[in-house]
């Protein structure tokens, strides 16, 4: 091969190469042109969300305060709830101690005894003798029997 020869083939080399390079090149650009005009596309459409995102930010932000607003008429009902069980107990100890007071009074209960319970007074219209008063859950009619809790005066034994 003759020097001119090679040096042909490598303009033509090299011509191949530049035209490669460039067909490359454009490519690239239309490429990244696409992908420009895609992510503008993108922002478009997000841009149209944004009012959405502004309502629902919006809504979340209502329900949040309707929340907080609920856990404090809460909080106030368990306030309530406790003071009304506070005062139930304080209601119901005194009416244990005017039963206590009673039994002690009373020469027909041994309120001494180890299995004493306070005696509930009938109020069914019954009346009131140890046969038919007892606790409210354990009031028993059989006269043969107490009610649990309450002793039965017995003629002539101690009071």
């Amino acid at each position: 091969m003759s020097t001119t020869t090679v040096i042909i083939l490598i303009i033509v080399v090299l011509v191949l190469l530049a035209v490669i390079g460039v067909a490359v090149a454009m490519a690239n650009k239309k490429k990244a042109e696409a992908r420009r005009h895609e992510a503008e596309q993108l922002r478009l459409q997000a841009g149209s969300h944004q009012g959405a995102v502004v309502e629902t930010a919006r809504d979340a932000e209502q329900r949040e305060a309707e929340a907080k607003i609920a856990r404090a008429e809460a909080e106030r009902a368990e306030q309530r709830a406790a003071e009304a069980r506070q005062g139930h107990h304080v209601e119901e100890a005194r009416y244990e101690d005017q039963l206590r007071e009673a039994d002690r009074i009373d020469p027909d209960v041994d309120h001494r005894s180890a299995d004493y319970r306070p005696r509930a007074v009938d109020t069914t219209g019954a009346t009131g003798t140890p046969e038919t008063t007892g606790t409210p859950e354990t009031t028993n009619t059989d006269p043969g029997t107490a009610p649990e809790g309450t002793h039965r005066a017995t003629p002539g034994g101690p009071a």
